[in-house]
């Protein structure tokens, strides 16, 4: 993952909403695949291995998420420890087919949970975060981000 996703996965986490963070988890989960299978063409095991590793550890995080008190968290945390055992199985043997089938899976929970996300009306699940306005500069096709209300006590409230 490029350090320029990394800034933008970590902009949406801090003005993410509970279902937000699901669908940030689950592009961070596909993002790794593709990194992983990028790296599994290059010959590249090391790579390989730690983008599994990480694809595996956002599945874990929204496993930990479910509140298995409403009825499709059965069936979701189903599928994420079926995915955990596929991602485990292709970093032990290196098998990168066994990603694609992973993607085949989160894919449609991602579409799923990014049309719903518009009707969460909750507010971001972090408090007390820095508010970030983007836009044109004067310099031609360059965009800046300006960060307003500076303040030494950002980010979560302990």
């Amino acid at each position: 993952m490029t350090s320029e996703i990394k800034k933008q996965f970590t902009f949406r986490v801090s003005q993410a909403n509970p279902t937000e963070m699901a669908v940030i988890l689950y592009e961070m989960t596909l993002q790794y695949l593709s990194d992983a299978k990028d790296a599994a063409e290059r010959e590249d095991r090391g790579e390989y291995r730690e983008n599994v590793r990480r694809a595996r550890n956002c599945i874990g995080e929204l496993l930990q998420s479910l509140n298995l008190q409403y009825e499709p968290a059965g069936a979701l945390r189903q599928l994420y420890l079926y995915c955990v055992r596929r991602l485990s199985q292709a970093e032990a043997r290196c098998h990168p087919e066994l990603l694609q089938e992973v993607a085949g899976i989160i894919t449609p929970l991602c579409d799923a949970y990014r049309q719903i996300a518009p009707q969460n009306t909750a507010g971001p699940v972090m408090k007390n975060t820095q508010t970030v306005y983007a836009g044109l500069t004067y310099g031609k096709n360059t965009l800046t981000e300006n960060m307003a209300d500076q303040s030494m006590n950002r980010g979560m409230l302990v």
